[in-house]
């Protein structure tokens, strides 16, 4: 059960591509693709529960470091999990893939144990949304930073021609990284 529970929050992590132009795409991605990115730099914490399925009501704390790679539009997120006293340890990685937009894998991606990361969006400075794949089962994160202190995380997966919500999070900042000219507590 709760190696099934990890398994499932595989896409927690995943990061995809954008919706810039393709001369954007090319140079790497726009300005407010790269600020959002900033903004998930530093140390996050928060509970999440599985919300449908045969592990609904399952509830978990996660811990993640987000950073992003020098030179480059993306970011690695790394961290783990804890249910009860099981702890998985969880890493996704995404940049900016010439005019392909942005790809990424969670873990060793779907070749492996985890899941590629193949498309999406950076909606503005406050939302990313993307693309899951592994086997058949596609999926769709969502997640929102509508403040320097607060990050949500939605993951549906697709069943017939709908999207149904099965993870949510809810991250605060524990650090005091700063994001453009206010630094956070």
């Amino acid at each position: 059960m709760k190696r099934a529970f990890l398994l499932a929050m595989l896409p927690v992590m995943a990061l995809a591509s954008t919706t810039a132009s393709k001369a954007d795409a090319i140079r790497g991605g726009t300005e407010r693709d790269k600020k959002f990115f900033e903004s998930v730099e530093g140390e996050w914490v928060g509970p999440g529960e599985i919300v449908a399925g045969k592990y609904k009501g399952t509830k978990f704390n996660c811990s993640f470091t987000g950073s992003t790679p020098s030179g480059k539009v993306g970011m690695t997120l790394d961290g783990g999990c804890r249910v009860g006293v099981f702890t998985q340890k969880m890493s996704a990685t995404v940049e900016h893939s010439g005019n392909k937009g942005y790809r990424g894998m969670f873990l060793d991606g779907a070749a492996g144990k985890g899941l590629d990361i193949i498309a999406g969006n950076v909606v503005d400075a406050h939302k990313v949304v993307f693309s899951l794949n592994r086997n058949q089962l596609k999926g769709v994160m969502q997640a929102r930073i509508p403040d320097d202190s607060t990050m949500t995380v939605t993951v549906s997966v697709r069943v017939d021609d709908q999207l149904v919500p099965v993870i949510g999070m809810n991250l605060k900042r524990v650090d005091g990284t700063a994001v453009g000219a206010i630094a956070r507590k």
